[in-house]
C-alpha cells in the first residue's frame, strides 16, 4: 500500500466524523440544546486523529519530502495545504470555546459552535478533494519506491512513537461509535473497525 492510499483511507474516516459533526450542529441549532458529550468527542477526534495523526503525517513526512523534490513550500500545493491545516485549527479552537461557553450556561454559543462547524466542514471537504484528486496524484508521480517506503516508515513512527501505539485505533473506534450513534454511513472500508469490507 502506498502512503497516499493510507492518507486517503484516513480521509474517509475524517469525512465520516464530519458528517456526524454536521448533525450535532444542526440538532443543536434546531433544538436549542447541544449534545456536549458528542461535540467534545468529535472535537477530540479532529484534534488528535485528523490533526495530530493525519496532518502530522503530511506536515512532518510527506510535505517535506515533496519539497525536497522541488515543490515550493510557499507557492506550491504543500504551502496551501499547510495554510488550510492552520485554518482548521482555528475553527476547532472556536468550537472548543463555544462548547465551553454552552457548558457555562450561554445558550447563544450554540450558534457560534454551529458557525465554526459549518466553516470547518466546508474547509475540510474541499481540502480533502484537493489532496485526493491533485496533490496525492502528484506525490505518487514524484516519489520513487524507496521514497514511498521511507514515508511508510515515517508514518509508522508518527502513529506509534509520537502518538502512542493504541491511539490510531482508539480514534478509528470513536469514529465508528459516532457513526453508529448518528446513523452515518461508515465510509472507511478497510480501517474503521466497524466490520464493513
Amino acid at each position: 500500500m502506498r502512503p497516499t492510499e493510507i492518507l486517503m483511507q484516513e480521509h474517509r474516516v475524517i469525512e465520516q466524523v464530519l458528517n456526524c459533526l454536521e448533525i450535532i450542529a444542526q440538532r443543536g441549532e434546531s433544538e436549542g440544546t447541544l449534545d456536549v458529550e458528542s461535540a467534545n468527542q468529535a472535537i477530540d477526534f479532529f484534534r488528535n486523529f485528523a490533526d495530530r495523526c493525519h496532518h502530522g503525517k503530511e506536515e512532518e513526512c510527506l510535505f517535506p519530502m515533496l519539497e525536497q523534490k522541488g515543490f515550493s513550500p510557499e507557492q506550491g500545493p504543500t504551502g496551501v495545504m499547510r495554510q488550510e491545516h492552520e485554518a482548521g485549527r482555528r475553527y476547532t479552537n472556536g468550537m472548543t470555546e463555544a462548547v465551553a461557553a454552552v457548558v457555562a450556561g450561554n445558550d447563544q454559543a450554540i450558534g457560534t459552535f454551529a458557525s465554526n462547524v459549518r466553516a470547518y466542514i466546508l474547509l475540510l471537504r474541499e481540502h480533502i478533494q484537493k489532496e485526493d484528486h491533485c496533490l496525492f496524484q502528484m506525490a505518487d508521480q514524484a516519489l520513487n519506491e524507496q521514497d514511498q517506503q521511507q514515508l511508510l516508515d515515517a508514518f509508522a513512527h508518527v502513529e506509534h512513537d509520537d502518538l502512542g501505539p493504541e491511539t490510531h485505533q482508539k480514534y478509528i473506534e470513536i469514529a465508528a461509535e459516532l457513526a453508529k450513534r448518528f446513523g452515518v454511513a461508515c465510509q472507511a472500508s478497510t480501517c474503521c473497525g466497524c466490520g464493513h469490507k
